[in-house]
């Protein structure tokens, strides 16, 4: 297993992994599958925003991918990032999802982020075991906050804390 940056080459896995969680799962609580274009925006922008987007190979397949983000657009919230990690269903079990949070965890204390978030469903059992694995805690649980096929959804906000001390003080404009 292999997990490295992410490349405009490997859109059309991420979009078919993605695409698998929108039709067949509730990690994602989007109804309407995603193109090919959104995906390569969406890429560009985490890129360009200096967030990275990892995936993780398989016998040289793109079979796992992972990203993080502002949690809120606040500055106040300026070190606080929210991930996301997806894994091809053929995959699964076979610890990719450990690889991709454990590097995006390195990235974000290299980058002098404080806090990272998932927001998880609630009946993730795998994914919440994966994060309280890495140190995540609990935060907040949200009932019936989601709805996709046909049933409220409720959502596990889980939390680590990754550096003690933000490389900037608060993200303020400086006069």
């Amino acid at each position: 297993m292999t997990v490295r940056p992410a490349t405009e080459q490997d859109l059309p896995a991420i979009l078919d992994i993605a695409n698998d969680a929108i039709r067949n799962g509730t990690a994602l609580w989007t109804l309407t599958p995603d193109d090919l274009a959104s995906r390569r925006g969406w890429m560009r922008e985490r890129v360009a925003d200096g967030y990275p987007v990892l995936v993780a190979e398989l016998s040289g397949r793109v079979a796992g991918y992972a990203s993080y983000g502002r949690f809120r657009p606040h500055e106040g919230f300026l070190h606080t990032v929210e991930h996301s990690l997806y894994v091809h269903p053929e995959a699964r079990g076979q610890r990719l999802g450990t690889a991709l949070l454990a590097a995006l965890l390195v990235d974000a204390e290299a980058s002098g982020r404080h806090v990272m978030i998932g927001g998880i469903e609630a009946g993730n059992l795998a994914s919440i075991a994966l994060h309280e694995r890495h140190g995540f805690t609990r935060g907040a649980l949200l009932h019936q906050v989601g709805r996709k096929f046909g049933r409220w959804l409720d959502l596990l906000f889980m939390q680590k804390l990754i550096a003690a001390h933000p490389t900037d003080l608060d993200g303020a404009p400086r006069a």
